[in-house]
């Protein structure tokens, strides 16, 4: 039979933010949050008493389920470890839009890439790559995204001014106002687009960008292409990234366009 104990174990373990004492009371349906108290002291007793690796603190009005401090070291090594697999192409692209353009809505991107980028975007954020800026003050008031202190350490910069120039300009598209006017319209492709992403990877991996020059020539009108056909429609979250494309945290190698 399942002890309170356990229950509260779980409920921290489960839980990102702090659990209060009065949520603790109302899910383990106990008499009042002193008892509630009483039990996660109870809990953190057994923990030191077994030299648990984890332990219990106090905070923000709430308890929570941590590691200890002594393993700290190794926790920042599997943490290293996950930033070290490349970004795949879907990444790049996404994260060259946002660092030309930032602060950036996802509609926008998804209209520029002519894809869903909602995957990409949590990779991107798991990453700390980017960040939520806030919200734009439009329909729906879809988050902004922005680039992080991390993604300038990633790439050597100093700052945003060091960023490598790209020829033209990286035109985001309203989507909903794109939809109003862009119908009959046959615009050039926009070019500056591909070079934001090869911008990209030279500074992520000066190696591999000669082999995917060509590649990325090829596939910059098509993107715009894309971006243009979602404008006129207004559906820009039809088409996904799959997991060819995009690999996650793990995958170490751009795979190609599917």
């Amino acid at each position: 039979m399942t002890e309170p104990h356990d229950v509260l174990e779980a409920l921290l373990f489960a839980s990102d933010a702090p659990v209060e004492a009065v949520l603790i009371q109302e899910v383990l349906e106990l008499p009042s949050a002193d008892a509630a108290r009483a039990l996660v002291q109870d809990l953190k007793t057994r923990f030191e008493d077994q030299d648990r690796v984890l332990q219990i603190i106090e905070a923000g009005g709430g308890f929570r389920l941590v590691t200890r401090p002594e393993v700290a070291p190794w926790l920042v090594k599997l943490a290293r470890s996950k930033t070290k697999s490349r970004l795949s192409r879907p990444a790049l692209e996404t994260l060259a839009i946002i660092a030309y353009r930032q602060p950036v809505s996802r509609p926008e991107v998804d209209a520029a890439r002519g894809v869903n980028s909602e995957g990409v975007l949590d990779n991107l954020l798991e990453r700390r790559l980017v960040r939520i800026a806030g919200r734009k003050d439009s329909a729906g008031r879809p988050f902004l995204y922005e680039t992080t202190r991390e993604f300038l350490v990633a790439f050597g910069l100093r700052d945003l001014g060091d960023l490598p120039k790209v020829d033209g300009e990286l035109i985001l598209v309203d989507p909903a106002a794109a939809a109003e006017t862009a119908v009959g319209e046959a615009d050039a492709p926009d070019t500056a687009h591909a070079d934001a992403i090869d911008a990209a990877r030279a500074a992520a991996d000066p190696v591999i960008v000669e082999a995917a020059a060509s590649e990325a020539a090829a596939i910059g009108p098509a993107s715009a292409e894309r971006a243009e056909r979602a404008a006129e429609t207004g559906d820009v979250t039809a088409a996904t990234d799959s997991h060819q494309q995009d690999p996650g945290p793990e995958g170490t190698e751009l795979a190609p366009r599917g």
